[in-house]
């Protein structure tokens, strides 16, 4: 077993990963089959990295203006990552793609967090719109009308 190979205690292993004791008891008996996001913990701490990933969904648009690009806060080397999305079904695969690539969390518009929520363990984030950029798609669209 990987906890005896590590001279590492269920309980040990229970605070560094922040799961109960109860619960590792649980899984490592074979009583409780453990969810992802307690695998993940798990596994963050037999295989540290020291870069995550932080998922984006949107419009391919707005993926390529972010491009690919890291932020690093604390030591910890976050990639972004986009994913694609225009239906709700995209948003909806989108995000269990990146929860399944290992991504640590999503950045979604307001209307999709919910519903990401309900589906994903890991955090989920909104991207609040800015009055301007509704300003500017209000004035884009009075001038379309105007010459329609």
């Amino acid at each position: 077993m990987e906890l005896e190979r590590r001279n590492m205690t269920i309980r040990e292993l229970a605070t560094r990963a922040e799961i109960s004791e109860a619960t590792l008891y649980k899984i490592t008996s074979g009583q409780r089959d453990p969810r992802l996001s307690t695998l993940q913990a798990i596994v963050r701490i037999f295989e540290p990295c020291s870069e995550q990933i932080i998922a984006v969904i949107a419009a391919k648009f707005l993926i390529d203006e972010i491009g690919h690009k890291t932020l690093s806060i604390d030591n910890t080397t976050f990639k972004i990552r986009g994913y694609t999305a225009y239906t709700i079904d995209d948003c909806i695969v989108a995000a269990v793609r990146a929860e399944k690539d290992g991504a640590g969390g999503i950045i979604c518009a307001p209307v999709l967090a919910s519903v990401i929520e309900r589906i994903v363990d890991i955090p989920v984030v909104i991207v609040k719109p800015e009055t301007r950029t509704f300003l500017e798609a209000i004035q884009t669209l009075g001038e379309k009308l105007a010459v329609w």
